[in-house]
This record gives structure tokens, sequence and C-alpha cells, in this order.
């Protein structure tokens, strides 16, 4: 599959945004254990804060001495972090390097991480408010890009839950999520 990054970047988003803005209690819990739907929404939306620093070739130190504290609306936070990283991913050399906090890479592979990242945290958020939490085939097959090849260091770097036993005929979406730690045949 020959994925166009920055138009999965936008969907990813708009995915995120449409269930931003249906939270209701920003209290309720998630599939991640760890995180209520406040602490969700404002970890995706602190990745977002990122993005257009460290495209701009700021280091990660730099890049935090720019950075505000996030206000109580996650809402317009979202908005507003959401389009400056989605304007920073349009304008950046993708061959570019990045400097993160555990390496450096091409703007392209930072691009796709933060995809992928997006791509599962729409189902968490979803899942969270009781909202359709399918997934755009696109987007499913780009995270699973990206996830897959990981599938032997995602635990370790503890970043996911261990994985989650599926059935080899399962769909995809939960082939994902499952390598994420996430069982969709679980109810919300």
């Amino acid at each position: 599959m020959n994925q166009d990054w920055r138009e999965l970047q936008k969907l990813a988003h708009q995915t995120f945004t449409a269930h931003v803005e249906s939270v209701t209690d920003w209290s309720a819990p998630t599939p991640d254990v760890e995180w209520d739907v406040r602490q969700l929404v404002s970890h995706v939306i602190e990745e977002q804060q990122w993005v257009p620093h460290l495209l701009a070739g700021r280091t990660i130190g730099e890049a935090r001495a720019r950075m505000d504290p996030l206000s109580d609306d996650l809402v317009a936070e979202w908005h507003r972090h959401s389009a400056t990283a989605t304007d920073a991913w349009s304008a950046v050399d993708l061959n570019a390097s990045v400097r993160l906090s555990y390496d450096t890479m091409p703007a392209s592979q930072y691009l796709s991480e933060q995809v992928a990242d997006v791509v599962v945290h729409s189902w968490d958020l979803a899942r969270a408010i009781g909202a359709d939490d399918r997934l755009d085939d696109a987007l499913v097959e780009a995270a699973w890009s990206v996830f897959e090849p990981q599938r032997d260091t995602l635990e370790a770097s503890g970043l996911y839950a261990s994985p989650v036993t599926v059935d080899p005929a399962a769909p995809l979406q939960s082939k994902l999520l499952a390598l994420t730690g996430r069982d969709d045949r679980v109810a919300a």
C-alpha cells in the first residue's frame, strides 16, 4: 500500500476531532486503563504540540521551553494544536531529519508514527464516549504498517500494553488493536 501520510494525518485528525467534540464526561474511563478521557485527550494534544517545534529543527529541550501548559478547554486546545501540527506537516520536507527523545529519524517516519498514535487513540476515545469505534480502513492499514513490524518491541517500549491474542481471521482493525494491547471484543 502506497500511503499519502499527509492525507492520512488529516483524516486521523478529523476522526479524533469528531470524538473530542462529542465528549460529555471528561472523567470517563478509557480502554487505556491508566487514563481517563481528559488524560487521553491531553496526551494526544501534547503530542501535537511537539510537532511544529521538532519539524522546525529544535531539540527536545528547545521545544519543551516553547510549549505552554494546556488550558482546561481541551476542545479548543485540540483544534489549535491539531491545526498547527497539520500546517507544519504540510510544509515540511519529509526527508528532513527530526530529533526525537529516542532517536533521529526522517520526518516521514515521525509522521507515520504520529498518524498511528492518533488512530489508536481515536479508537480509545470512541470507546470511552460510546461512539462508533469503527476506524477508516485506510487509517487501520496505515497504522498496521507502522505497528506490525514493531510487534516484538511494542510491549517492551512501555508505550502499549501486552498484545491480546485474537483469531488470525479477525478483521485488521481487531488485529491492530490487539497488537497495542486492546481487545475490541470487550464491551465498552
